[in-house]
């Protein structure tokens, strides 16, 4: 019975710190746009340099002869 004494406390200090946590990612903005994020990994982006550069290229990613 004296166990419940020292988990009662315990348990109250990490729902604080998850409430805590909660309300700073909240004030912080991770939770702003949701879609976007979901979308991002569906469509390809605007192409960078490096996949031009490797538009010439074969499979086995060397440039043909």
């Amino acid at each position: 019975m004296d166990v419940i004494i020292v988990l009662i406390p315990i348990s109250i200090v990490l729902v604080l710190l998850a409430l805590r946590a909660l309300a700073w990612s909240v004030d912080s903005g991770q939770f702003d746009d949701l879609d976007r994020e979901a979308q991002r990994i569906l469509f390809e982006e605007t192409p960078t340099a490096e996949r031009a550069a490797d538009e010439g290229s074969d499979d086995d990613g060397q440039t043909p002869r």
